[in-house]
């Protein structure tokens, strides 16, 4: 970690004794690299470290130091510089701070951000000694933050010319840092746009002057430089640069100014000289010699040469006019490209003049622009399949340009003369063969018809191109254009044309019809993954089908091909959808909860049955919904039929009747109540029965009960005791109760709320889980009625306001029941009798004390039911059920279902043991396991004695635990063997194992068929006793109906 080391005034004159005079006072000056001979030790040469005792790897030698050794084959990067700060610049004057408070921390913080090390020390004139350590750049910025941060800031201005500006700034910014780094200011350039010339300098008073010289000094050096502006006219410019630049280059070299000259494409006649004043003076009097000279001596003749000769006189870049200038001296003006003229003028010494003309007339005619004639639709043919034809010809002749221009018939050639004459017979006679041999053509077709002529994916076009070895060329839709051109051989050019032409005649014999199908019944006509759409397709393959997306909720059907084709399909369609609504009719059948286990039957069975023979699709409700309603759907007649079915198995199971009540129409929805509410209570009321009220608006006063004779019978009563109070004086009144006390007003099997529908008459209607208000309870009835129920309740109700706290022993042993599962027996509790609240001892206390609060009645009930739980406990047993692990799966049945039905059935608590890894290394004898057990070995126990992983514990009462063994028992798997021959073997198994899967599934077995190999007669049937018996007979009947029909096939075969 980074510290401050304060150093008194006789501690700092002995580190400074170590120095001579004169390397003292240059100490103080500027910082220099520590390591050549002539220069300053640093700090660390002056006081070396100790050398540190570190392990060196074998085989190397301990590395020296100042210490060991004094060869320093390295240059140190390290140096040191003594910065003093005067007593009247320092910030921090407090002689009794020193070494703590503001100042240190300021020392530390720099040391941190520069990484440079700082030490202190006070001289006698009360200033303040700085030593910096560190690399240069860390020093640098070191010495930067001491000045800002430690020393007193002063002021200044200097006024230079506003241009010289720039130079203090440098390239960006990096003069600017450096200057401020080096003088540790802060240097302040007014912008641009600011007409004043003054530089704002603050720092110490140091630091101000060393800016300050040297901003000067760069205004300075920036005052000897001139810049000269010649004006010289711009066809005499060539002869000042010379050939490439030659001459312009030698004359800045010579006299060291940069000369800038405009090139020829910049119409401008000033020549900028820049540099020193006497350089500069030089340069000027250089061109303007030149100039005289040239203006005096030269001459110019003007020829007219072809405007598409000028680039060849021009050459690469210029090259050929800069070549003419250096061999002939003469200067070449061509006319700029955007002007129409032709003539060529040249300048120079008349000597030269005739020279410079014979390479201007050699370079223009060294090159020729010739055409050949060449139908436009040939050219891609000339081209040839990705340019290879055009490819061999410039291979050939590489100095050729060969240019093709769209929609002209011709190819215009330009190269070398001798070139361009072989290139043009080598592409006249490629055309004479093409012309021969080939043919076109073009047909006229609709637009809206092309993409159909292209086809999916291009698949019409392309066999068409294959067939008959032509290219085929279909203008793009932007194009908007009828013609479609043919090129080809002539032969397969007209059978192209043909074939197009009765492919287009089909399509304008196109029609497109819109059928109007409901969305609901798209996803039905595509089937799944597009299965039953394809089989349509195929059927009418001309056709093409389009469906709307999903998203658009539209239900237009587009159908578009030939005439007919479209007609037959669209009656196809139309008889598909007519099926689907015939199919569609649903009915919506209620049965009762408890028999929908029975309307599946085993493994499906009946339900299965059923929508085979009435070919209907039968939804039930989830398991944990709350519905009874069975929905079928299908043909209604089939719906009819499958409605009876199942009403049918309902009435079978239970004593379930029918009854029609007659009650007027204008009271069903007074009876029904608002959402179903006021029915429902009925309906929950008279043992689950279901009554139906017709249609609202049929005017039919027909009322339908459903369910076991006497609850119909009292439901029935009921319906017609209210329509009578309706009729007369029906009366009804709210009353407001807190959620959790409807269950306990209610009470178990709703005999509380029973007592004071009999002692009144009155009817008592409590919110369900849907409605909204959940405080709301409905009394309705005869007014008396209602008033003596209204008054009951709320007397009920006032005595559940009313809490109270009671208190009951509890075995501290049976706490653990109580609180388990996160409380759940206490809540279940809680929910029945009111939210009282029951309170255990914590966890660890012997205290048997158990706290009940809440209302007072609920209390007493809540305290009596768990006296009878205690009761249960104290007469719990537990019991061993030994059941192999390998049935254990079966038993638990899926998600463990099973295991809970008997739980629930028995009130007892099961407990299966860890499963033990068949696979894993084989398990210790018991006998080692009981010794662990006991602190001591004993001996092998009797291999009799079942293993752990076999053995499942129930709790409860003895008697609950003994029938609950039983069932658990009842559930175990057995196999039993069945005789089959053979050879009927595969005719049980089925297509795919159809057959033998459909019997596993209806008798809930497994069928283990042997392998083919054994060829034994023996098939093994696995399950629970109850259902083998059927499976066993189900097999025999299946292997009777198998026999019978072998032997009608004997029989028949002497016949055939």
């Amino acid at each position: 970690m980074s510290s401050v080391a304060v150093l008194t005034q006789e501690s700092f004159n002995e580190h400074r004794s170590g120095l001579l005079p004169e390397q003292v006072a240059a100490a103080s000056t500027e910082p220099r690299e520590s390591g050549d001979d002539e220069t300053l030790p640093t700090y660390k040469d002056a006081f070396p470290p100790l050398p540190e005792k570190a392990a060196v790897p074998e085989g190397m030698q301990e590395p020296g130091n100042a210490w060991t050794s004094k060869i320093r084959p390295l240059k140190s990067s390290v140096i040191t510089q003594v910065f003093h700060v005067p007593l009247e610049e320092r910030k921090y004057k407090d002689i009794s701070q020193f070494g703590e408070g503001d100042q240190a921390k300021i020392c530390v913080d720099i040391m941190h951000k520069t990484g440079a090390h700082l030490e202190l020390s006070m001289a006698k004139d009360q200033g303040l000694s700085i030593m910096v350590s560190g690399k240069l750049d860390a020093v640098m910025k070191a010495r930067k933050e001491i000045v800002s941060r430690l020393q007193t800031q002063a002021s200044a201005t200097v006024a230079i010319p506003k241009e010289h500006h720039r130079f203090v700034i440098g390239k960006n910014g990096e003069k600017l840092q450096e200057l401020e780094l080096k003088t540790a200011t802060k240097i302040q350039i007014p912008r641009p746009d600011d007409p004043s010339n003054h530089i704002k300098i603050s720092g110490t008073k140091e630091g101000l002057e060393k800016a300050k010289h040297e901003i000067l000094l760069i205004s300075a050096e920036q005052d000897k430089r001139a810049v000269e502006r010649v004006n010289i006219d711009k066809v005499y410019h060539p002869f000042i640069t010379g050939a490439f630049n030659k001459l312009v280059g030698e004359m800045m070299q010579e006299t060291g100014a940069r000369i800038n000259v405009p090139p020829p494409s910049i119409n401008k006649t000033e020549i900028v000289i820049t540099g020193e004043k006497e350089q500069v003076a030089q340069a000027v009097t250089m061109i303007k010699k030149i100039y005289e000279e040239k203006k005096k001596n030269a001459t110019t003749i003007a020829v007219e040469v072809k405007k598409s000769q000028h680039k060849y006189v021009i050459g690469p870049r210029g090259n050929t006019l800069q070549e003419i200038l250096e061999r002939t001296g003469v200067s070449v003006e061509i006319p700029p490209p955007d002007s129409s003229s032709e003539t060529v003028i040249l300048r120079g010494e008349p000597d030269r003049l005739g020279q410079a003309l014979t390479e201007v007339y050699a370079k223009a005619n060294s090159y020729t622009v010739s055409s050949v004639s060449a139908p436009s639709w040939l050219h891609r043919f000339i081209i040839g399949k990705k340019g290879q034809n055009l490819a061999k010809i410039t291979q050939q002749m590489p100095k050729v340009h060969i240019e093709f221009t769209e929609g002209e018939d011709k190819i215009t050639l330009e190269g070398p003369t001798k070139d361009v004459q072989m290139v043009q017979s080598q592409i006249e006679a490629i055309v004479m063969d093409l012309v021969s041999r080939m043919d076109y053509t073009e047909i006229s077709v609709d637009p809206k018809f092309h993409r159909h002529l292209i086809g999916k994916g291009g698949a019409n076009i392309n066999r068409i191109k294959e067939q008959h070895k032509v290219s085929v060329r279909i203008p793009p839709d932007n194009e908007k254009s009828n013609l479609i051109r043919i090129e080809g051989n002539p032969q397969g050019v007209q059978e192209a044309k043909k074939e197009l032409l009765e492919l287009a005649s089909r399509m304008e014999n196109e029609r497109t019809k819109d059928m109007i199908i409901e969305q609901r019944f798209h996803r039905a006509i595509i089937g799944q993954k597009g299965e039953k759409i394809k089989e349509v397709r195929d059927k009418f393959p001309e056709v093409i089908i389009n469906f709307p997306d999903p998203a658009q909720k539209s239900d237009i059907v587009q159908l578009r091909g030939p005439r007919t084709e479209v007609e037959k399909c669209s009656k196809f369609m139309q008889k598909m959808v007519a099926e689907m609504v015939e199919n569609s009719f649903s009915v919506s059948v209620p049965i009762f909860k408890q028999f929908h286990k029975n309307i599946i039957g085993k493994g499906g069975a009946n339900i299965k049955k059923i929508r085979e023979e009435t070919n209907t699709k039968i939804d039930l409700p989830a398991e944990n919904s709350n519905s009874e309603m069975i929905v079928i759907t299908g043909k209604k007649a089939n719906c009819e039929a499958a409605k009876i079915r199942i009403l049918a198995i309902q009435k079978e199971l239970a004593n379930i009747t029918e009854m029609e009540v007659s009650i007027p129409s204008k009271l069903h929805n007074s009876l029904i109540g608002s959402k179903g509410r006021f029915v429902r209570s009925i309906m929950e009321e008279c043992g689950g029965v279901h009554i139906h009220f017709p249609t609202e608006g049929s005017g039919i006063d027909t009322v339908t009960i459903r369910g076991p004779a006497e609850d119909v019978e009292k439901a029935r009563k009921q319906l017609l005791s209210l329509a009578e109070e309706k009729q007369t004086k029906s009366h009804t009144v709210e009353l407001r109760a807190k959620p959790e006390y409807h269950k306990f007003l209610i009470g178990k099997g709703g005999g509380n709320i029973r007592k004071v529908r009999d002692s009144t008459g009155a009817r008592i209607i409590f919110p369900t889980s849907e409605d909204k208000d959940q405080e709301l309870i409905t009394v309705v009835g005869t007014e008396e009625a209602v008033r003596e129920a209204q008054k009951e309740l709320e007397a009920l109700i006032k005595s559940l306001d009313n809490v109270v706290e009671d208190f009951m022993t509890v075995d501290p042993k049976h706490h653990r029941y109580f609180v388990a599962r996160r409380g759940q027996v206490l809540r279940d509790i809680a929910d029945e009798y009111g939210g009282v609240m029951v309170s255990f001892p914590r966890t660890g206390s012997q205290s048997d004390k158990v706290t009940l609060k809440g209302a007072k009645d609920c209390v007493e009930a809540a305290k009596k039911r768990m006296e009878e739980i205690i009761e249960d406990l104290d007469a719990q047993v537990t019991m061993e059920c030994v059941i192999l692990q390998k049935f254990h799966r079966s038993i638990m049945g899926p998600k463990g279902s099973r295991i809970q039905q008997i739980t629930r059935d028995h009130n007892v608590q099961i407990k299966f043991p860890e499963r033990e890894d068949a696979q894993g290394p084989p398990a210790e004898p018991p006998v080692q396991e009981n010794g662990e057990a006991n602190g001591e070995v004993k001996e092998p126990a009797d291999p009799s004695v079942p293993r752990k992983c076999d053995v499942i514990i129930l709790s409860g009462r003895k008697e609950r635990c003994e029938a609950a063994v039983e069932a658990l028992k009842a559930l175990v798997p057995v196999t039993i063997e069945v005789e089959v021959p053979y050879e009927l073997h595969r005719y049980i198994i089925g297509q795919k194992g159809s057959g033998i899967r459909k019997m596993m599934d209806e008798y809930e077995v497994n069928i283990q068929v042997p392998a083919p190999e054994l060829q034994s007669d023996t098939i093994s049937i696995t399950g629970l006793a109850s259902h083998l018996d059927r499976a066993k007979e189900g097999l025999l009947e299946r292997v009777r109906e198998l026999q019978a029909e072998q032997e009608d096939r004997l029989r028949a075969a002497p016949l055939a």
